[in-house]
């Protein structure tokens, strides 16, 4: 059981059931409270709770995290309050499903990241695999109507969440050059630049008067963000990361929307459409194709059969 709980598919598969159920808290959250104000609020309750945990664990790394502090400040800001704050704000104007799926492109931005900046390799399966995989955001994205989407007509809410999966895809790149620190270090400095960085998010909207403060229902929408897709997701997210890599680990996202949409139609009352199960198709095949295409490249190579006459 022990060997279970420390699978990386497993880690991740849980992860993608937390950031499948931000969809929709985001969703819930609409009426209760304000964007900005979540993002602010996760990072401020997840600082609060790991602090007595990790504290003792930051001391100890100090020396390992003061170098690449600034580092460690830019990926908490791009990858924890940039990109849910562009999330939240999507969430006014499309649906929970659609976000989801759109999310699942991540690992294209990681491949290619990977392929431009270190030129990682892959497979002819892989390329096909990610190929699928966009096919499946795009449909979603263009709301089965291929001419929105030659004419780049898109809702503005997927617009926004395209861009937030950039931002994300090379924050799991960037995960490539953290330090060699205790994962509570890591996540807790990076909660802590989070809320640092949600700080000018947060005045902005304050000072447009969009602002909203959590009444009950949003205070409990925070606490499940907080303690859910940014505690547990992100902190199996970076293990994940650290165990298989972030081209395979992000592969793993796609299974986000798969979660996801069980929990807007069970939750949301969303509709799914028939575009969604073609998109949810493209999506599926593409991770399978793509992990498929790793395990054959990883497989060891046949020893060289003899001729007659030798000894193996």
């Amino acid at each position: 059981m022990k060997r279970l709980l420390a699978h990386p598919y497993l880690l991740l598969a849980v992860t993608s059931f937390f950031w499948g159920g931000n969809a929709v808290a985001g969703r819930l959250a609409i009426g209760h409270v304000s964007p900005m104000v979540i993002t602010s609020l996760r990072w401020l309750v997840a600082v609060l709770i790991l602090a007595p945990f990790a504290l003792r664990d930051v001391r100890r790394d100090w020396p390992a995290i003061r170098p690449r502090l600034p580092l460690l400040f830019v990926l908490g800001a791009a990858g924890f309050t940039v990109f849910n704050a562009i999330f939240y704000a999507a969430l006014l104007h499309t649906t929970a499903i659609n976000v989801m799926i759109e999310q699942a492109s991540m690992p294209l931005v990681v491949f290619l990241a990977g392929f431009v900046l270190f030129r990682t390799p892959a497979s002819l399966p892989q390329i096909v695999g990610f190929s699928l995989t966009l096919v499946g955001v795009a449909v979603p994205a263009a709301h089965g109507h291929l001419a929105t989407l030659l004419a780049l007509d898109l809702n503005r809410g997927d617009a926004m969440m395209m861009a937030a999966v950039v931002i994300y895809g090379l924050y799991t790149i960037a995960l490539r050059y953290k330090p060699a620190i205790h994962w509570r270090s890591m996540i807790f400095v990076l909660s802590a630049s989070a809320l640092v960085a949600s700080l000018p998010f947060l005045a902005y909207e304050t000072a447009t008067g969009t602002a909203q403060w959590p009444d009950l229902e949003g205070a409990l929408i925070v606490l499940y963000i907080a303690l859910g897709p940014s505690l547990a997701g992100q902190t199996l997210y970076i293990r994940g990361v650290e165990m298989i890599g972030p081209n395979r680990a992000n592969l793993f996202i796609n299974l986000t929307p798969i979660f996801g949409a069980a929990l807007a139609m069970a939750v949301l009352g969303e509709d799914l459409f028939p575009y969604h199960i073609a998109a949810l198709v493209f999506v599926l095949g593409g991770i399978a194709l793509a992990e498929k295409g790793r395990l054959s490249a990883e497989a060891p190579a046949a020893p060289p059969v003899p001729e007659d006459g030798e000894t193996a």
